[in-house]
């Protein structure tokens, strides 16, 4: 059965990935602090229940702040995610869905009674006696952290599918070689944020300062997970494959350098919580908190660039490239073609002065446009305008080569040679004459280039037997 052709979308100097980055970096951000934001409940409801004074009415007021920034901006982003990855990457979630389809319906089904939880909370909490209050706040954190493990397994198998890609079998995949490092680390932020929110939020209450630093000790309880949090890194970084290993640790300068920006981050956040707020346990002003919730927003972001980029170049570990393209379909687009079954018009088909470029275009659209745009982010004109032309053909042509965490070319040798012209067309300015080049030996010394790079993603020379 052929695959299906999805339609794309044009994000224009956006390019593709960076659309579902920033939305998946805010709504996971917002996601932890919705998990962290009822341990926090369901513990301050608990010194409530335990004559703690400020207790409850710090709880009442930290509810107010979950509802506006978890449920009602959560779940926008949570829709905006579905809606981004169904244009960005309509195959991989089709095929997220398909696997794991009753995974899904059992995460909505935490979703929903998460979400019946807290509104019952708001609505009645009030009038409610603790005990109740607290059955309550701990079925909503059951539920919210209920999401994260049926999550976080679909999430860790795009790079761990382990034994998954053989079997098929669907446990196999969701309880897959990263399952657990990945949860206990992801938990240990929610607990983080939760409590980096408490702490802001006690310091915009009514209370002298005794009384606020009374609150803020307590909740600088639920930081301490914190210190667990390097043994899980280096956990998740050993399980992970060879080759994402090593772009993390050197063999991508972007992919180390936010990898030692999330590093770096969490270390200071870690050293200040425990040592500073929870072992010392200094005051911490509203703007100290704001601060450290910024770096742990900023610690999340980099933290969620290095998980996508250690799937490189797959979307799906061993099953999807990031273009989209199986494995298995490599050799047979270099045969027939890999846009010959788009049916698919170039939206400003009119602006390219031959079919050669328009070719290259819709090449570039299937195969490049996942991660590069042609002028805007990680440009390919940028990228390669400044290449002569017999650099062009032979770096695309051994794509996989040239730089190994990028899927390799699947198409002949006349799309490649129509890429390479197409980005030195867009580098010289678009004029609107541009010679068609093809040139039998051009086309056969291509040709042997690709058949000398070959269709894996691992370069020949490291190809284990």
């Amino acid at each position: 059965m052929e695959p299906t052709a999805y339609p794309v979308n044009d994000f224009g100097p956006a390019m593709r990935g960076m659309v579902i980055g920033a939305v998946g970096i805010l709504h996971v951000f917002l996601a932890q602090f919705a998990i962290g934001g009822g341990f926090v409940m369901t513990y301050f409801q608990w010194l409530a229940g335990r004559g703690v004074p400020d207790a409850r009415r710090f709880l009442d007021s930290f509810f107010t702040y979950l509802v506006l920034i978890s449920f009602v901006t959560g779940a926008m982003t949570g829709v905006a995610m579905w809606l981004t990855t169904i244009q960005v990457g309509p195959r991989t979630i089709g095929l997220m869905v398909d696997e794991f389809h009753w995974i899904w319906a059992t995460e909505w089904c935490c979703f929903t009674v998460e979400i019946v939880a807290g509104y019952m909370f708001l609505r009645f909490g009030a009038r409610l006696p603790d005990r109740v209050r607290l059955r309550l706040l701990a079925i909503y954190s059951l539920a919210s952290f209920g999401s994260l493990f049926w999550v976080n397994g679909i999430l860790s198998w795009q790079l761990t599918p382990g034994a998954w890609v053989g079997s098929g079998d669907v446990w196999a995949g969701f309880f897959n070689p990263s399952f657990w490092p990945s949860l206990l680390y992801r938990t240990a932020v929610a607990s983080t944020l939760g409590a980096l929110a408490a702490i802001a939020i006690i310091n915009a209450m009514d209370l002298d300062r005794a009384r606020k630093h009374a609150l803020i000790a307590r909740a600088a309880r639920l930081l301490v997970p914190m210190a667990a949090m390097p043994l899980l890194g280096l956990w998740f970084v050993a399980v992970i494959p060879a080759d994402s290993r090593a772009w993390l640790t050197g063999g991508s300068v972007a992919m180390s350098m936010f990898l030692a920006l999330a590093a770096g981050a969490s270390l200071l956040l870690g050293a200040y919580a425990v040592v500073g707020i929870w072992w010392r346990r200094m005051f911490v002003s509203g703007a100290t908190a704001a601060l450290l919730l910024a770096l742990a927003f900023g610690a999340t972001a980099a933290g969620e660039f290095v998980r996508e980029g250690a799937r490189k170049p797959y979307t799906i570990r061993q099953v999807l490239f990031s273009n989209a393209i199986a494995p298995g379909e490599v050799a047979r687009l270099r045969r027939d073609g890999s846009v010959t079954g788009d049916p698919y018009p170039l939206r400003d088909a009119g602006r390219y002065p031959t079919e050669q470029l328009a070719l290259g275009a819709r090449v570039v659209r299937l195969q490049c446009l996942a991660c590069h745009t042609m002028k805007g982010a990680n440009a390919l004109v940028h990228l390669g305008g400044g290449w002569s032309i017999e650099q062009l053909r032979l770096n695309i042509a051994k794509l996989q080569q040239t730089k190994a965490f990028m899927p390799p070319f699947a198409g002949p040798a006349s799309e490649v040679e129509a890429v390479a012209q197409l980005i030195r067309w867009e580098a010289s300015g678009a004029p609107r004459q541009w010679p068609v080049s093809d040139d039998p030996a051009v086309l056969a010394q291509i040709a042997g280039w690709l058949d000398a790079a070959g269709t894996s993603a691992t370069p020949p020379q490291v190809r284990k037997p």
